[in-house]
């Protein structure tokens, strides 16, 4: 589909998997807006370890019951998509580094798009 290509933004907000609201992984709710506001699409990243904004290291810990990883979201539409979606959702953030790029999307392929031009 034509939608997906061209010049789009990139949208990446920085968590953690300990972020929560209304009792619910933020992660998970910010999914759930992603595809109600039928944005072109978002990924979720779990890393491994990092370093957030008090220099705290966060990094997974066999022994502890809560694991305080980093995630990122990201986000991928037009720009005016991405800038009313984050004022959707910006009071469900606490806490987060979000950030926002330009990218160009070259080719989109989908096979339940086969049959359409691009």
């Amino acid at each position: 589909m034509k939608r997906y290509l061209g010049k789009k933004k990139v949208l990446r907000i920085y968590i953690d998997t300990t972020d929560k609201y209304e009792n619910t992984p933020l992660w998970e709710k910010i999914l759930e807006e992603v595809k109600k506001e039928k944005l072109a699409g978002a990924t979720l990243f779990k890393a491994e370890a990092g370093i957030g904004a008090f220099s705290e290291l966060h990094t997974f810990k066999v022994w502890a019951l809560a694991q305080k990883l980093p995630l990122v979201i990201e986000i991928i539409d037009d720009d005016e998509r991405i800038e009313s979606f984050l004022n959707h959702i910006d009071s469900m953030i606490e806490n987060a580094l979000i950030t926002l790029t330009e990218t160009e999307v070259i080719r989109y392929k989908h096979k339940n798009f086969a049959d359409k031009e691009y």
